[in-house]
């Protein structure tokens, strides 16, 4: 079922593209480049071009479970707790997307912006107040991801022991 086999590649990319970001990239910016400044933005461009990759795997898991739900033998219809979880990644992925990284950006490139002294400091703290939330809500996709794995893997291997 090609609708299947998008959706997990979607949901792979979404959770996987984080972890990757998280676990190699982050580690790997800031033991490399020469300061906060030069990897800070690295990572702004780096998080910019996952939400993208996010975005594609929004529709392509959107577009998969509405499909499965419309012309899908029972077996493989979306469960309810499935469409529900996916709604909540999707809500926190949009304010991340489209509010919160926008406005992180904008404070950090304003912090980089100002020379020692000039309230860079506190521009900083600006900033950092902001990031804070975003990498928790980042996280909360994230654990989020991998308990929709879990759904859809416990819910389709009930379906077939029931054969429904």
């Amino acid at each position: 079922m090609l609708s299947l086999t998008g959706e997990w590649i979607g949901l792979a990319l979404w959770i996987g593209g984080l972890v990757v970001l998280i676990a190699a990239v982050l580690p790997a910016v800031f033991n490399t480049f020469g300061g906060q400044d030069a990897g800070g933005l690295f990572l702004t461009r780096a998080f910019e071009g996952y939400n993208r990759l996010v975005l594609g795997s929004i529709v392509v898991l959107a577009g998969g479970m509405a499909w499965r739900l419309k012309y899908a033998p029972q077996l493989y219809a979306p469960a309810r707790s499935e469409v529900w979880i996916m709604g909540v990644m999707v809500l926190i992925a949009a304010m991340i997307i489209f509010y919160l990284h926008p406005l992180a950006a904008a404070r950090q490139a304003e912090a980089f912006a100002l020379k020692a002294g000039e309230g860079r400091k506190e521009a900083f703290e600006a900033f950092f107040k902001l990031h804070l939330p975003v990498r928790t809500l980042y996280m909360i996709n994230l654990c989020l991801g991998v308990g929709l794995v879990g759904v859809r893997a416990k819910s389709w291997v009930g379906r077939m022991e029931h054969g429904v």
